[in-house]
């Protein structure tokens, strides 16, 4: 079984951009979950100031991170004038061409940081336990 990716990013709203990001959030999770059946969670936050936009991912494996990055790379470029990316947090076993992609968005939305992070030790309950009886 493929080991599940988790994907975070945390992006400062540029000043006057908050309605404008939150219309962008809705409309791309909007266009992901009509395209990306395999996509187990994505999530946008906003911070109690307001001040910061954080996006939150769980993909099944890094084939399906690859297809979220060439299905969004249109929509994500629309948010280069709205956010300012700090950073992406990558946690598990994303491909070589993954990371690159990764790379290029944390470049296109204002040069964040990009860092893997692998596991250690842990477990995921990705369903909920069956039923012994």
């Amino acid at each position: 079984m493929a080991e599940p990716i988790y994907y975070v990013d945390r992006s400062d709203i540029r000043e006057g951009k908050l309605a404008e990001v939150k219309n962008g959030m809705h409309d791309l999770a909007t266009f992901v979950q009509a395209r990306e059946a395999q996509l187990i969670a994505y999530h946008f936050y906003i911070d109690e100031s307001e001040s910061t936009m954080t996006t939150v991912a769980v993909h099944p494996d890094s084939a399906s991170m690859e297809l979220h990055m060439e299905l969004g790379g249109p929509k994500f470029r629309l948010f280069g004038a709205l956010i300012r990316m700090r950073s992406i947090d990558v946690y598990g076993r994303p491909s070589a061409v993954v990371m690159d992609q990764l790379g290029q968005k944390a470049e296109m939305l204002g040069g964040g940081t990009v860092t893997l992070h692998t596991l250690q030790a842990g477990f995921s309950r990705l369903h909920p336990p069956r039923n012994s009886a």
